[in-house]
């Protein structure tokens, strides 16, 4: 038996936390300081209302954080590895933080919400303190703050049509990675097409904290017609679809290029950036590890609470950072960080507490490569 979990005022409710304890979420942990739900049914239910319907997701966890000023545009090129240069109001963009020696402190989606204002929408990590050491002694004119936001993720095919009946046929507009201003009901939301899911979906920001019973009610209810199902983030998705979750399988002491996101690394824009001389180096000499696939054999295994180490031949050659069963494939897949001069041989093996298991590299993503479910 698992002890519960300790209430206390350090660590933040959600203004969605009792509606989601009242919808059953069995538990619950502790993400950027915030209690978030961790589920509901079993992940397999929850799954497959993903994949063919649509889910309400409490994270509120995800901290928003506003830059703003004269320098706002200046300072958060500064801070992320991607050039931001035609990045427009309404638009977003998945971005890389890394520090001075390159190493990943966070992969936000960074929003821009006004000329001289942005968001970054943040994962586990001290980034909003982590801005403000890089303030100081800085010429850079801006104010760092955490606005009072709160974020649900309405995640499935049937987002769409769920958004437009509570919004109108405007919310088919909204595309791909751009977010718009909207009331529904009166109840004030920043929408983004954007989420965690790899499905199609969007992420709702919640402008008024006193209407969070509100607002997941007003869903719930009108998400009847489509199935809709509370739920938490889901393992088996990320994994299939290849996100990578910051601070499993990638962390500070990881860099863009071992995490294959150098597609996020724009060494050639004219601005300069934390961590530019690093990565430039690391971008010459190559890397010794890299982020792949694993298909893993055996019965169906549960999602790992800790890394694995994987083996050639007896010898490590890196370690399994997450895994799960997909009910879509029927296998068990994992993310691994393993040596680059391992290429895909039958013969590796991962130790598992109860035994060994053999694995093989396969390519990322494992479903959907081109992105078709999250763009349609």
């Amino acid at each position: 038996m698992h002890p519960s979990l300790y209430l206390t005022a350090r660590i933040r409710k959600s203004p969605f936390f009792d509606a989601t304890s009242q919808a059953g979420a069995t538990q619950f942990s502790v993400y950027n300081r915030t209690y978030m739900p961790g589920g509901y049914a079993s992940m397999e239910e929850e799954y497959w209302s993903l994949v063919n319907d649509v889910v309400l997701w409490d994270v509120t966890c995800q901290r928003v954080i506003e830059v703003s000023g004269a320098d706002a545009k200046r300072f958060s090129d500064y801070l992320t590895t991607r050039d931001l240069s035609s990045l427009q109001v309404g638009a977003a963009r998945y971005v890389l933080l890394t520090n001075q020696h390159g190493g990943v402190l966070n992969d936000p989606v960074l929003m821009r919400m006004d000329h001289d204002k942005y968001w970054f929408s943040c994962a586990d990590g001290d980034v909003g303190m982590w801005m403000h050491g890089v303030l100081v002694g800085s010429d850079f004119d801006v104010r760092v703050a955490f606005p009072d936001v709160a974020t649900l993720q309405l995640q499935g095919p049937k987002s769409l049509p769920l958004l437009r009946d509570l919004l109108g046929d405007r919310i088919t507009k909204l595309a791909y990675y751009r977010h718009v201003r909207c009331e529904l009901h009166g109840i004030p939301l920043i929408i983004a097409r954007t989420g965690w899911s790899a499905e199609r979906g969007y992420e709702l920001y919640l402008l008024d904290l006193a209407r969070g019973g509100e607002l997941w009610r007003i869903l719930m209810e009108e998400g009847r017609r489509y199935a809709i199902a509370p739920g938490s983030p889901s393992r088996v998705r990320r994994i299939e679809a290849g996100i990578l979750d910051y601070g499993v399988d990638m962390d500070v002491t990881t860099n863009p290029y071992e995490l294959g996101l150098q597609r996020l690394v724009d060494l050639d824009s004219v601005s300069d950036f934390v961590g530019k001389a690093a990565l430039r180096a690391i971008h010459a000499r190559g890397v010794s590890r890299q982020v792949v696939g694993l298909h893993v054999e055996g019965d169906p295994v549960t999602p790992n609470e800790v890394p694995y180490i994987v083996r050639l031949r007896g010898n490590q050659v890196g370690k399994m950072t997450s895994w799960v069963f997909s009910p879509r494939s029927q296998r068990n897949l994992a993310l691994a960080m393993l040596d680059t001069q391992v290429a895909s041989p039958a013969s590796l093996s991962v130790d598992y507490p109860q035994g060994e298991r053999a694995a093989t590299v396969v390519a990322l993503p494992f479903v959907d490569p081109e992105k078709r479910l999250a763009r349609a």
